[in-house]
């Protein structure tokens, strides 16, 4: 439900996200095994936004066990950095990029909050600041984590952002009904049990709070943090069965059936640093 912020949200997000972190490697959902036989976690929709990242270096935001952000290191970049707010998923990054022989000059890892990326990461810039899904809804200001990104975006780089759309937080379970306010700048505080992975997992630390950016607040605090708005796609797919009758297909990705009007599930969008 919708409530007031909570004085202890970052305590209990992060008691969330470090007591599902050993369910998550061992899920279907990430395919660690099959990550380490070589494996690509990234979407086909963001290696072509991307581009190539041979010799550039590339700064992960919130990247949980790292998957994402080693998956661009064995893409040839320089350096990657990968930083998250749980100990647990930065020690399971480290390990995993241990496991599959990259040196830390290669690949790094820094448990930090994202607000202080500008203070806890190793580099004052990247050629590429990278964030991945599910990462925004878990702030409670857009506008200060837009400055931060920014900050560390070197001339002549770009800033990436690949996110569930807002729009699928104001839905009803079927994907089907506007049910919730979708310009609430209020946070939904929830105590679910499970995740996103495994829905009937036995889990203790289930208090979640959670805020709606909308698409227009992300453009206008990314634009205002002086980046400059290269691509904003909106994509209709999903990683996971977030509703009722989603299908996943052959590509990994879940769609709703071809007699049901197609919406907005996700949006990739890349903003720039001039050279000069």
């Amino acid at each position: 439900m919708y409530s007031p912020t909570p004085a202890d949200w970052r305590e209990a997000n992060r008691a969330r996200w470090d007591e599902r972190v050993p369910i998550h490697v061992a899920s279907d959902f990430y395919e660690v095994e099959a990550f380490r036989a070589g494996k690509d976690a990234l979407r086909d929709f963001e290696l072509t936004e991307v581009g190539d990242v041979t010799g550039r270096s590339l700064l992960h935001l919130q990247c949980h066990i790292g998957l994402d952000t080693l998956s661009w290191a064995r893409r040839g970049t320089s350096h990657v950095v990968g930083l998250d707010f749980s100990e647990p998923a930065v020690e399971t990054a480290r390990s995993l990029a241990a496991e599959i022989g990259l040196t830390p000059d290669q690949a790094s890892f820094v448990a930090a909050d994202v607000y202080d990326a500008a203070q806890a990461v190793p580099d004052s810039a990247y050629d590429i600041v990278y964030t991945g899904c599910g990462a925004l809804n878990w702030l409670p200001d857009i506008e200060r984590w837009a400055e931060t990104a920014a900050s560390l975006v070197a001339p002549g780089g770009f800033l990436y952002v690949s996110e569930f759309h807002p729009l699928t937080d104001a839905l009803d379970d079927a994907g089907s009904r506007l049910t919730y306010d979708y310009f609430s700048r209020d946070p939904w505080v929830d105590e679910a049990p499970g995740t996103y992975t495994d829905r009937d997992a036995g889990t203790v630390h289930n208090r979640s709070v959670e805020w709606t950016h909308t698409i227009g607040d992300v453009v206008s605090a990314i634009a205002a943090a002086g980046l400059r708005i290269e691509l904003l796609h909106e994509h209709d797919v999903t990683l996971f069965e977030r509703f009722d009758g989603l299908r996943r297909h052959d590509d990994g990705f879940y769609r709703f059936p071809g007699d049901r009007p197609r919406m907005p599930l996700m949006y990739s969008l890349r903003a720039s640093r001039p050279s000069a």
